[in-house]
C-alpha cells in the first residue's frame, strides 16, 4: 500500500552539541538524514518525501540529496517553531487521501518490512505507531526521591514512524491548534481527539540520534557490532 512520509528536520538538536543541525553529522562518511532517506528511496510504496526544514539548511540538504542520488520526490516546506508545527506544515502540502507517515529524520535505522506492517495497521485502524516494550524498571521521581515504581508490563517506548489516515491526522492537528494543545508526538494529538492508536512492535535498534553517545551506538549498528 502506498504512502507519503513527512520528515520534520528543522531542529538544531541542542543536546547533540554539534553547533549545527545534527542531521548533517556523518555516520561512516554519510550524513544522518541521507541514511534515513535511503530507506524511503528504496521503498517502492513510498510516493513522496516531505521535509520540514529550516530555510538556512535547504540548499545544503538539496545538494546532498542530489550528491547521494536520492531519486524519490522530495518536497521542502518550512519548519515551525515546534516539531508539531513542522509536521502540520508538511501535512498541509498533501492534497490526496491515503496514508501518511511521520518519521524522525534523525532515526536512520527503520526497516522497510516494519514500514509495510505499520502502513497496513494504519489503514485498518486509522492510526498506528511503532513501539517496543520497556525493558528497564521505571520509577516516578519527585525532588530527587523515588515516589513510585511503575508496573511496566503495559509500558511501551514509542518510536517513529507513526502512520495515519491523512484526514484523521489533519483533523487532529486542526483540533490541537484550536485548543492550543502541544503534544509530544503526533499520536498524542490523535489521542487528544479521542481516537485510538494501534501498536506495531518495533526494533530496539531503531534509535533516534539525540546525544553524542547515540552516534557511537549508531556506528556500531552500521558496523554490524550490534
Amino acid at each position: 500500500m502506498v504512502y507519503q512520509v513527512i520528515l520534520p528536520a528543522a531542529g538544531m538538536g541542542k543536546r547533540m552539541g554539534a553547533g549545527k543541525n545534527k542531521l548533517f553529522l556523518e555516520l561512516q562518511g554519510i550524513p544522518v538524514f541521507i541514511h534515513t532517506l535511503r530507506t524511503f528511496n528504496s521503498d517502492n510504496q513510498c510516493q513522496e518525501v516531505i521535509m520540514s526544514v529550516h530555510p538556512d539548511d535547504q540548499v545544503e540538504m538539496n545538494h546532498l540529496i542530489k550528491k547521494y542520488q536520492i531519486e524519490k520526490k522530495v518536497t521542502f516546506v518550512s519548519g515551525g517553531t515546534e516539531r508539531q508545527h513542522s509536521v502540520y506544515n508538511g501535512l498541509k502540502n498533501i492534497t490526496v487521501d491515503g496514508i501518511v507517515l511521520v518519521h524522525d529524520a534523525a532515526r536512520p535505522f527503520i526497516q522497510k518490512d516494519l514500514i509495510a506492517e505499520l502502513v497496513e495497521s494504519a489503514e485498518n485502524f486509522g492510526a498506528a505507531v511503532v513501539a517496543v516494550p520497556v525493558k528497564d524498571t521505571i520509577k516516578k521521581v519527585a525532588n530527587g526521591m523515588v515516589i513510585e515504581t511503575v508496573e511496566r508490563s503495559s509500558l511501551w517506548a514509542v518510536q517513529t514512524p507513526q502512520a495515519f489516515r491523512i484526514p484523521l491526522l489533519y483533523k487532529a492537528h486542526q483540533h490541537a491548534e484550536k485548543m492550543s494543545f502541544l503534544g509530544t508526538d503526533d499520536a498524542s494529538l490523535v489521542e487528544f481527539l479521542g481516537e485510538k492508536v494501534a501498536i506495531v512492535k518495533g526494533d530496539y535498534n531503531n534509535i533516534k540520534l539525540t546525544t553524542p553517545e547515540d552516534l557511537s551506538f549508531a556506528n556500531a549498528i552500521l558496523s554490524g557490532l550490534i
